[in-house]
């Protein structure tokens, strides 16, 4: 039987590059998304075309509710997931701290932390072999912006990164006799419908200057990362680990 994966916000971007390279390494996926229904749908479409099998479910991870609700219809549709890649997130537009709301703050919270402890807490649920489980690897996604800080753009989204970060070390540790790796990929700038309608095309161009590639990172640069993470023969003896797909931006 094939193994599970679940990819959190998976219709597009990132999580739509590694839904559909995890589909083609063999996983039967889940494709969550929370309103672009066409684009999931696109997602699936593609995997199947390819002869694999995906599915699409709209849920949102900020909601508790949504997030079990998501989980037990993986149960039902696809079987125990093995795999969850938590992808799901959002940025707002560049601001200073200052001029944040309480709105904001919450809404980027909502989705980047505690939809990624939500999901996290069901895939312990079912992956731990304290709960009879067999087992499973976790991938949560950062950012560079958690080690840059992203001063007078994105603080609270870089801050809600560094939260992952954390959360991914003490997670790693509390189930590691249990059968399950926790790792993260730490995306660079890369180049996303997110991103571009949150920066300009000037803006990007700087940027690239300042890697040491010169150039912006494409979605299906980064996936190989995700797939090699949630891989117990290349993978068995990794957890609570950093992969940096950069561009070199911060190498030592």
């Amino acid at each position: 039987m094939s193994k599970v994966m679940l990819v959190t916000g998976g219709s597009r971007g990132i999580g739509a590059a590694t839904a559909v390279l995890a589909a083609q390494r063999g996983y039967a996926v889940c494709v969550n998304y929370v309103g672009n229904r066409t684009a999931a749908d696109g997602v699936v479409a593609t995997i199947e075309k390819a002869g694999g099998k995906a599915i699409a479910v709209g849920a949102d991870v900020a909601s508790e509710s949504d997030v079990i609700r998501l989980f037990e219809t993986v149960d039902r549709t696809l079987g125990r997931v093995d795999a969850l890649v938590n992808n799901a997130a959002i940025l707002d537009v560049q601001s200073r701290l200052e001029n944040l709301n309480a709105a904001r703050l919450n809404r980027i919270l909502a989705t980047n932390v505690t939809g990624a402890f939500l999901c996290a807490r069901e895939a312990v649920r079912r992956m731990s072999t304290k709960h009879g489980g067999a087992g499973g690897a976790i991938v949560n996604v950062s950012s560079a912006a958690a080690r840059l800080g992203s001063a007078g753009e994105y603080v609270d989204y870089a801050a809600s990164k560094g939260a992952i970060d954390t959360m991914t070390l003490g997670l790693s540790k509390e189930v590691a006799t249990e059968g399950i790796r926790v790792n993260v990929v730490s995306p660079g700038v890369i180049a996303t419908d997110l991103q571009d309608r949150v920066t300009s095309p000037e803006q990007l161009r700087a940027t690239a200057l300042q890697i040491p590639m010169r150039r912006i990172g494409a979605p299906d640069e980064c996936t190989g990362a995700f797939l090699y993470l949630c891989s117990d023969k290349l993978c068995g003896y990794v957890t609570g680990q950093v992969i940096e797909v950069n561009g070199g931006l911060l190498m030592p």
